[in-house]
């Protein structure tokens, strides 16, 4: 099985609240990200093309930033990324029609506030903590304003958290019409393409037909 089957096996199991596909989550992204107003689900799926070399990486952002994770699996690779895991993360294992659990998530204890806020544009990091009566934010650095958040007691991760989920279901409806005008302009162009390859295959062949001649011509010499 490949990613988009098993996807498509995924989305109906995300009731409520919105899901969010390759978010940018630390150095990778997150395959897919179920957002409601009380958690966020992060998870990681590997069809059979899949390999697991980067699956402590991206544990190691999704640990950060999830409150819950699962990694979304063929039979495949069950018995070598098992050990990969920590107890907390959930295992779900697809199949040709239907996903079954291997495993459950449970809760992560281990999100931290400034990878947390990274999911967010940095202004919108800004104005919650000015929201927060902290002073001379908005003059601050990314790298001053994440400073803060890993230091400072005056943000309850619980609120960051629902911020960030707020900011990020907001956001939704403008990713859906970015993502519905970047399939137009995909279909607009897919006949030039078209074109344009067929071109370069003809002039190609046509190079190819003028060496082979060439090369006969010096043989009958």
């Amino acid at each position: 099985m490949n990613d988009p089957e098993i996807r498509a096996l995924l989305y109906p199991l995300l009731q409520d609240g919105i899901y969010v596909d390759e978010l940018p989550t630390g150095t990778t992204r997150a395959d897919v990200v179920h957002i409601t107003p009380h958690f966020m689900h992060g998870y990681e799926v590997k069809g059979d093309g899949d390999t697991l070399q980067r699956v402590q990486n991206q544990l190691r952002c999704y640990a950060e930033v999830y409150d819950f994770v699962t990694f979304v699996v063929t039979e495949k690779h069950l018995d070598k990324l098992l050990p990969l895991l920590p107890e907390w993360v959930g295992v779900l294992v697809a199949s040709d029609t239907a996903l079954r659990q291997h495993r459950a998530a449970a809760y992560n204890a281990t999100v931290e506030p400034a990878p947390l806020a990274a999911l967010l544009l940095l202004e919108e990091v800004k104005q919650f903590l000015l929201a927060r009566g902290l002073v001379g934010v908005s003059q601050m650095r990314k790298a001053e304003v994440h400073h803060l958040l890993r230091t400072t007691r005056a943000v309850p991760l619980s609120h960051l958290a629902q911020h960030v989920r707020e900011r990020l279901t907001l956001r939704m409806p403008q990713r859906l019409l970015d993502r519905a005008e970047r399939k137009l302009e995909r279909q607009r162009l897919a006949p030039l393409r078209r074109k344009l390859k067929q071109k370069r295959a003809a002039t190609a062949g046509k190079r190819r037909k003028k060496t082979a001649q060439k090369r006969s011509s010096l043989f009958k010499k």
